[in-house]
């Protein structure tokens, strides 16, 4: 017998997407995490037991709040559907998860599907009449309706097309992306020559063409067709119905055991399809009873079927190496699934490195499916099992372990530590209440189990404990080093109304804000900022209450020490006026360094009021007349400067008159003296 496989038979990618990420989450879970579908993830039976095997629940919308108000202190994680869900539901859910916090959602919608939901809703209003080519029933159908705006209609055959009354508005046409492709194109073609502005929108998805395609070129050159998928399953539906127009020997089987009832006796050529919701493992099976079909038909179903339990542990040889799965023959008639996450923690890791084929891998059995023929297996629960009594030991001594935090969700994160999955609740992570728990994974973190569960195999461990345990060991060795005086370059952590609290390695000190400044502040943010790197020096220390007081201001900071050392009273300097009150006026002389002018010492004149000779911003020169060290203040005159003026203006003025008298004076004597030298030749004796 000659069998045909269809190439693009099985898991589409928007499927396989799905089915990575479920995996995904289920080996993930935390200990206080449940996983939802809402509704069927895919259409396939033997899909949806097997996941309910792994402990996913399908449910329905109206079925959400409940769950959430009922069971508020576990983590919801619901998984939307590849077919999509209403707006509204959507828009509900998000809704739901900011009323309860305690619902992640993730969105499988096929991305195709997604994209006509972006389609009816951007292109559709008032003006327009959507119409989408469908089984209206299907659930990606009601999902793509609910995204249209205005007038729209959901049809499945040309006729009810005709049945639209448009009202010169412009139709706009889609299609179900596993509908029909010939009969999408009939449509198509009675539209534009009933609406000459109609716009149309080509949305069956390229795989489920190619599909359709393919499966009919099969089907002509086939004795009989056999088209495998679920009842439910649209694309299936579409598949089987354009075989059996060209091969009248289709039939549609669900699982290899419907073979038994439907399938006539051997032929030589037969055609295989399957719909995007199919597993390998189901295809894989019904190819093997089918090439072995010369054989006694139901002996051979039945040793095909035979398979393991959940539970087993057994020995499998590599068969198939994936990027993200490894095949195995177990030595029965189901092919072991391991899947990287089943494998490794480590996200990069390379299969085609760690394993060959031919190799021989110990795996537990974690759920079996006789009607896809798959085993799902884990090589991690193994190596758990193996690491077991080590991660007990290590609890009972107390040991510190380092794992990989693999996952987080709101109620902590996941340790993979020797083999085992460590949970460690968000309060034992040493993250910030409400902080950001995803910060962690992908790092490497010290732990310490602080419960441990031997009858559930379950472990409890915190990173805090080994942080603080840390911390205190830090601390207790730089206590050890601690004296007055000493000097150190530490790093401000915060900020108080009081003082500034500062990291000198591995131990906090406070700087009280009188020992930030030498002159009085309000906050210290007026000094140091958090982040800064200050010098300090420890004043003094409490070893039993544990408190250091630090230092900050040293004499070369004191402005006012400077400036003593540098200038004397009688001294004159120019200062700015900086602030006036009724008394006198304030200047400063240096930075930081004010003295008073008493309203006495402002003018040799009387005045009311300062603000009668001096203006704020004012440059004057003033005279050091008091330094009052012990109350740093400083007295200052301006009247001083002035009264020395007119003193020394005056002196010179009387000194200037003094010296004119004189010159008078000699003038006079001169001229006598010269009179009588002019007189004495006239003079012949003295009259006594």
């Amino acid at each position: 017998m000659k069998i045909t496989l269809s190439k693009g038979a099985g898991f589409c990618p928007g499927v396989k997407r799905a089915d990575i990420e479920i995996r995904r989450l289920i080996s993930e879970k935390a200990y206080n995490e449940r996983i939802y579908t809402l509704g069927s993830l895919i259409h396939n039976r033997g899909y949806t037991e097997e996941l309910s095997a792994l402990g996913i629940t399908v449910i329905e919308y109206p079925e959400v709040e409940q769950i959430l108000r009922d069971e508020t202190s576990l983590m919801h994680t619901i998984v939307i559907r590849t077919h999509g869900i209403p707006k509204e539901q959507y828009e509900s859910l998000i809704a739901l998860g900011e009323k309860y916090g305690n619902l992640r959602l993730i969105d499988m919608t096929c991305p195709s599907v997604k994209k006509i939901h972006r389609i009816a809703e951007e292109n559709t209003d008032e003006s327009t009449c959507f119409i989408l080519f469908c089984n209206p029933k299907h659930p990606e159908a009601i999902g793509i309706m609910s995204y249209a705006n205005g007038e729209k209609h959901a049809i499945s055959s040309p006729d009810e097309l005709l049945r639209i009354d448009f009202k010169s508005k412009i139709p706009i046409l889609c299609s179900q992306t596993t509908e029909n492709l010939e009969l999408f194109a009939k449509i198509k073609k009675i539209l534009k020559k009933l609406c000459t502005n109609a716009i149309f929108f080509d949305t069956i998805c390229s795989v489920t063409e190619n599909r359709q395609k393919e499966a009919i070129k099969i089907a002509e050159g086939s004795d009989a067709m056999i088209v495998i998928g679920g009842k439910e399953s649209s694309n299936t539906a579409k598949l089987y119905e354009l075989c059996r127009s060209v091969c009248p020997e289709t039939y549609w089987i669900e699982s290899p055991s419907d073979l038994l009832a439907e399938f006539p006796d051997p032929l030589k050529c037969v055609g295989i399809t399957a719909g995007a919701s199919t597993p390998d493992g189901i295809i894989t099976e019904v190819i093997k009873v089918m090439e072995n079909k010369e054989m006694d038909f139901e002996a051979l179903l039945e040793d095909t079927l035979k398979t393991l339990h959940t539970g087993d542990t057994v020995n499998g040889i590599v068969c198939t190496i994936g990027d993200n799965e490894i095949k195995l023959d177990l030595g029965v008639k189901v092919t072991g699934v391991l899947t990287k996450e089943q494998i490794t923690d480590d996200p990069n890791a390379n299969l085609r490195d760690m394993f060959k084929v031919g190799d021989e891998v110990a795996v537990f059995v974690i759920r079996v499916d006789d009607r896809a023929g798959l085993a799902t297996v884990s090589k991690k629960r193994v190596d758990a099992d193996n690491s077991w009594v080590v991660l007990k030991d290590a609890y009972d001594n107390g040991e510190v372990l380092e794992g990989l935090v693999v996952s987080a969700n709101k109620g902590g994160v996941v340790v993979s530590a020797l083999n085992n999955s460590v949970f460690v609740p968000a309060s034992q992570t040493g993250v910030a209440r409400g902080g950001d728990l995803t910060t962690l994974v992908g790092t490497t973190q010290r732990i310490k189990l602080i419960e441990f569960d031997v009858a559930k195999k379950k472990a409890l461990g915190s990173i805090k404990v080994v942080l603080v345990a840390e911390k205190q060991a830090k601390e207790e060795a730089v206590w050890a080093t601690l004296a007055v005086g000493n000097r150190y370059v530490g790093t401000v952590k915060n900020l108080t109304a009081y003082g500034a609290f500062v990291d000198i390695g591995g131990v906090d000190g406070m700087v009280h804000n009188s020992e930030l400044s030498w002159k009085k502040i309000k906050h210290p943010s007026q000094v140091v900022s958090v982040g800064q790197e200050i010098e300090v020096f420890i004043k003094e220390l409490d070893t039993e209450k544990k408190r250091i007081s630090l230092g900050y201001k040293t004499e070369e900071m004191d402005v006012w020490a400077q400036f003593v050392k540098a200038h004397e009273v009688g001294e004159i300097l120019p200062a700015k006026i900086v602030s006036i009150t009724p008394f006198g006026a304030f200047a400063e002389v240096s930075e930081d360094v004010d003295g008073l002018i008493h309203i006495s010492a402002i003018s040799t004149k009387r005045i009311n009021s300062p603000a009668d000779v001096l203006n704020i911003g004012d440059v004057v020169d003033v005279k050091i007349i008091n330094i009052d060290n012990e109350n740093r203040k400083l007295s200052l005159s301006i009247r001083a400067i002035t009264e020395a003026a007119e003193k020394a203006a005056a002196a010179e003025a009387e000194a200037a008159e003094k010296a004119a008298e004189k010159a008078e004076a000699d003038a006079e004597a001169e001229r006598l003296a010269q009179e009588r030298a002019d007189m004495a030749p006239y003079i012949v004796g003295s009259i006594d």
